[in-house]
């Protein structure tokens, strides 16, 4: 069986005063087609900074300037996925979730990418929305700032 270890960085970005907050998605879309809202991020290149890499990605898939303001945690998820030929592979993708704060840009949408869409959402409605359980990481991660950065958040 094939390893695989993907590691990125994500930026959880709220705007707005206690009651009328609302977080920055970009909505991914799968090998397959289907589209599920996430956090902006991705892959990180080899040799690059965590911190640079969520600069880079945010700016890629929503158009803005983040800036990174604080390390939230660090999530680690595994998947098995089927390969070519009736193999598999073991994934682990190690995901750095960064507190963002936008200090430039303007909202658009990214082409020939990952994701098509993005938006903001009210930060009470996103459990309604599609999406993919990073989400619920970054939003419980943003809240509650563990110590060690990690919490426990329900697995798709």
């Amino acid at each position: 069986m094939n390893t695989e270890l993907r590691v990125a960085a994500y930026a959880v970005c709220v705007r707005g005063t206690v009651g009328v907050q609302e977080i920055l998605l970009a909505r991914w879309v799968a090998r397959d087609g289907t589209k599920r809202w996430t956090l902006p991020g991705g892959g990180m290149d080899h040799g690059e900074d965590p911190a640079d890499t969520v600069v880079r990605e945010a700016d890629e898939e929503t158009g803005y300037a983040v800036e990174p303001v604080r390390l939230l945690g660090i999530d680690s998820i595994t998947r098995r996925y089927p390969r070519r030929l009736g193999t598999f592979a073991d994934f682990q993708g190690l995901r750095i979730v960064y507190e963002g704060r936008i200090t430039g840009g303007e909202l658009r949408h990214e082409t020939n990418g990952s994701t098509d869409l993005a938006a903001w959402h009210p930060l009470d409605a996103v459990g309604a929305l599609d999406r993919v359980e990073l989400v619920d990481t970054g939003v419980e991660l943003w809240r509650t700032r563990p110590p060690v950065g990690r919490v426990s958040v329900p697995r798709d």
